[in-house]
């Protein structure tokens, strides 16, 4: 497989807002019929964009936390589901910068610039919590490793060369074990059927005594023994995605009212888009998703500040400052989706149209890492200075 290797964030941000351009035109289609979207995702591989936070010692554009949110943005403004594929790449991407040996670091990042992905299998059902993870990491005579377990919830790993298994070996610590989608004993099955983000195929992985090498294998309990923003980036991504359902619903909203909807008779206009209450409301849409985009920017700025001078202070600066802008996201996403429907009338109801597909998304991504608990750790910080745990979900 050959990529592009993009130069910085200038040229990472043109790419994007061009490849989220070609996107929306078949999202709809997409979503309607399930086609998932193996070729757009390919693109997205050949265009470099899913190498950009390689290293610039190791050959990539290494761009700002502010950059890669923008990206994210933009994507999921076309298509909820294609911003949603990436997402764990990125964030297993970052594992290896962190935890990663120097020889691991130079394979896998030889493997992302040359366009290889990563999935996930991160998540297990019927389990006590999400964090109680039951998959087991079983070491050998000679030093290699089985996996062994079953994962739901595995954005990407239909669409992935690397699938990235989160396991617990003998010793109960966490372990992250890179997987080639092709191993024996390995199983991704497309058994998704979630109402919304229908095309991310979020099924689940079978493992059934995978062998692993040990140089496959990273430690990731050790990622949060100390000030981390592991959880900040990867959160700030789902904050970026929820921004962008909302704005890319409040966009075709707007279209719609302007060349398809009527104005209520007693209004006196002579076109919707010259309805007063819906001139209102359309403003009042659009200081939400506004609001949403400076907080997302602002807590971007916020972890790259922290990356520079990385304490406890720092970390749980950027954390509060993410779960903000992933709780604004989260409520902007799901009101401006609803509110599609009050503002452009009855005949956007057809399910022909398929513009219930923003709220869908909206509905169904917003269920990640609840926005209460979030309120929860920001309200503690503010009235006494505590600062959020490290488990990751922050």
């Amino acid at each position: 497989m050959a990529a592009h290797v993009i130069a910085g964030d200038a040229e990472a941000l043109a790419v994007a807002a061009a490849l989220a351009e070609e996107f929306r035109a078949g999202a709809s289609a997409r979503d309607t019929g399930r086609r998932l979207p193996h070729a757009e995702v390919a693109k997205l591989s050949a265009s470099g964009l899913l190498a950009v936070t390689v290293p610039a010692e190791h050959g990539g554009a290494d761009v700002g936390t502010l950059t890669l949110a923008e990206i994210f943005r933009l994507l999921a403004s076309a298509d909820a589901s294609l911003a949603q594929i990436p997402q764990s790449h990125f964030v297993y991407v970052n594992v290896i910068r962190r935890q990663g040996t120097p020889d691991q670091r130079k394979f896998f990042f030889a493997e992302v610039l040359a366009g290889r992905r990563f999935g996930n299998a991160q998540s297990e059902a019927g389990t006590r919590h999400v964090q109680d993870i039951r998959t087991r990491l079983a070491p050998r005579p000679d030093g290699s490793y089985t996996l062994t377990g079953v994962k739901h919830y595995a954005t990407g790993a239909l669409f992935a060369d690397w699938i990235p298994v989160l396991a617990r070996a003998d010793d109960d610590e966490l372990h992250v074990a890179y997987v080639p989608r092709d191993a024996p004993g390995l199983t991704v099955i497309d058994d998704w059927d979630g109402m919304g983000q229908r095309t991310t195929a979020s099924g689940t992985v079978r493992l059934d005594a995978v062998p692993v090498p040990a140089d496959r294998v990273l430690p990731h309990h050790l990622t949060f023994r100390g000030p981390q923003l592991h959880g900040a980036v990867a959160q700030l991504l789902h904050a970026a995605i929820d921004t962008g359902i909302a704005g890319g619903a409040l966009a075709e909203a707007a279209a719609f009212v302007r060349t398809r909807s009527r104005p209520w008779f007693e209004s006196g206009a002579e076109t919707a888009a010259e309805d007063p209450l819906l001139i209102q409301r359309f403003g009042e849409l659009a200081v939400r998703v506004r609001a949403s985009e400076a907080l997302l920017r602002e807590a971007a700025r916020t972890v790259d500040t922290a990356r520079a001078g990385l304490t406890d202070d720092s970390a749980a600066e950027a954390s509060i400052a993410v779960a903000t802008a992933k709780a604004h996201a989260a409520h902007t996403a799901v009101e401006v989706a609803d509110a599609l429907f009050d503002v452009a009338g009855t005949r956007s109801a057809l399910d022909s149209l398929n513009l219930h597909r923003h709220w869908r998304d909206a509905r169904t991504h917003t269920l990640h890492d609840p926005a209460r608990w979030k309120i929860q750790h920001i309200g503690r910080y503010v009235l006494s200075g505590t600062r959020p745990p490290r488990h990751g979900l922050l």
